[in-house]
């Protein structure tokens, strides 16, 4: 039977897997980018290196991972962070667009973009989510576990409030986050914001 475990250093390839088999508002995104490494490395990769102690992963009995969720509790100071000491990382590898000619283009220029103090949202929920399941494990409960796990792990941290920002075209996501009681704070395109209060 699947368990959810805390993330531990090693994890990190099977995570970076299952981000980019559900990028695609929750389907396979594999080849829609020139570089599929590019998911992994804005939506999971960071979280476990800046907070660890907020990623928890779904095991199976044979050691196989097939879901994970990520969090930063400070959107403000993980945004900073990404944007002076991570992404930096990788300037050479992936150089900023001039044009948003692809989607490869647009989801660099929006790494590019990111600063802390830009989310409208952080002073009132301060941490954000990121979380994926493979489809075997979807509908089964998992999901909501993981949520649970991370708010558990967040107030316990004396974080306030938790937001996150699913595709507005990821009919799933978004009825996820209603049924867990999140409140919808704002449509803009392409997303939808959700938050709670911890």
């Amino acid at each position: 039977m699947p368990h959810i475990r805390p993330y531990r250093p090693g994890d990190e390839s099977a995570l970076a897997s299952i981000c980019l088999r559900t990028a695609a508002s929750g389907d396979d995104a594999t080849g829609l980018l020139e570089d599929d490494d590019i998911w992994a490395s804005m939506f999971v990769l960071p979280y476990l290196e800046h907070d660890p102690a907020f990623a928890s992963v779904v095991e199976a009995d044979d050691g196989e991972l097939g879901g994970y969720i990520v969090a930063a509790a400070d959107t403000d100071a993980y945004e900073s962070w990404f944007a002076e000491t991570w992404w930096p990382r990788f300037a050479q590898r992936w150089p900023e667009p001039t044009q948003e000619l692809t989607p490869q283009d647009g989801l660099l220029r929006y790494a590019y973009s990111r600063r802390g103090g830009l989310n409208p949202h952080a002073a009132g929920y301060p941490a954000h989510l990121h979380i994926d399941l493979l489809p075997e494990l979807q509908r089964h409960g998992f999901g909501r576990r993981l949520i649970e796990t991370l708010q558990r792990h967040l107030r316990e941290a004396g974080i306030t409030g938790l937001h996150a920002v699913p595709s507005a075209d990821n009919a799933g996501a978004v009825s996820f986050y209603e049924r867990l009681g999140f409140t919808r704070l704002t449509r803009e395109p392409g997303i939808v914001v959700f938050g709670i209060e911890l």
